[in-house]
C-alpha cells in the first residue's frame, strides 16, 4: 500500500488546548498527514480515535489542558499519542450502559485499533493506540530512474491541493491571515529557488593545489 507519490513518513506533533472547537483542527490536520502519507484507507479510523482520545482528556482531566498530539508510523502500524500533564486521571474501558450517552470513548477505539494502551512519564501520561495500515514495507523513495506518470503527477497535485485547503482551514480557524501565509510561502520557495540556481551558477571551489598548505 506504499505511494511513491507521498511524503517520507516523518513523525509529528502538534500542541493545543484541550477545548471541544480544536477537535475539528485537529482531525483535519491528521487527514492531511495521512493523504501526504498515502494512508487513505486509515484516516476515518485515525480521527475517530483522535476524537475519542482528546474527549476522553477533556471530560476526565479538564478542558483547556494543555495536551499534544503526535502521530508517527511504527513498521506496518499508525501510531497516534496524546499526551497530557495529569497522570493521575487513567483512561479505562468500562461498559456504558445502552441509554448512556457517554463512557464509549475506549470502546469505540478498542473497536477499530489493533492494541492501545496508557504509558505514565514522569511529568504526564500518554494514551496511545495502533491501526494496522496494511504497509509491509516503506519505500525511502523512487527508485533510480524513475519518472512519475501523468496519473500519479495528477494523483500527487490533488493530494497537494487537499492538503493546502486543509491547513488553510486550520490557519482561518485559529485566527491567522491565510493570504499572508499563502504569501510568505510563495517568497520563500522562489527564495529557495534562486539560492539553488545560484548555487548551480557559482558552484564552491578550492583554489589549494594538491600538496601545498594554505
Amino acid at each position: 500500500m506504499d505511494c511513491i507519490t507521498c511524503m517520507p513518513r516523518k513523525s509529528w506533533d502538534l500542541s493545543f488546548l484541550a477545548e471541544p472547537e480544536e477537535v475539528g483542527s485537529l482531525r483535519r490536520a491528521l487527514r492531511t498527514h495521512l493523504r501526504l502519507w498515502g494512508l487513505h484507507e486509515s484516516i476515518d479510523a485515525a480521527q475517530l480515535c483522535v476524537s475519542e482520545l482528546v474527549a476522553n482528556v477533556i471530560n476526565h482531566v479538564g478542558p483547556g489542558t494543555p495536551a499534544t498530539l503526535a502521530v508517527s508510523t511504527n513498521g506496518a502500524h499508525l501510531r497516534i499519542e496524546v499526551h497530557d500533564p495529569d497522570t493521575r486521571a487513567l483512561p479505562s474501558l468500562r461498559q456504558a450502559e445502552a441509554d448512556s450517552g457517554s463512557g464509549r470513548g475506549l470502546a469505540l477505539v478498542t473497536a477499530v485499533a489493533e492494541r492501545w494502551g496508557v504509558h505514565l512519564q514522569p511529568e504526564r501520561k500518554v494514551t496511545w493506540c495502533e491501526l494496522a495500515t496494511g504497509l509491509t514495507y516503506v519505500e525511502p523513495g523512487p527508485p533510480p530512474g524513475f519518472r512519475p506518470s501523468r496519473v500519479t503527477t495528477k494523483m500527487a497535485e490533488e493530494a497537494v491541493i487537499g492538503a493546502i485547503a486543509d491547513f488553510l482551514h486550520w490557519l482561518r480557524a485559529h485566527g491567522c491571515d491565510a493570504d499572508e501565509v499563502l504569501d510568505r510561502a510563495q517568497t520563500h520557495f522562489e527564495g529557495q529557488i534562486a539560492e539553488a540556481a545560484t548555487r548551480r551558477q557559482w558552484p564552491s571551489t578550492s583554489t589549494r593545489q594538491p600538496g601545498v598548505r594554505a
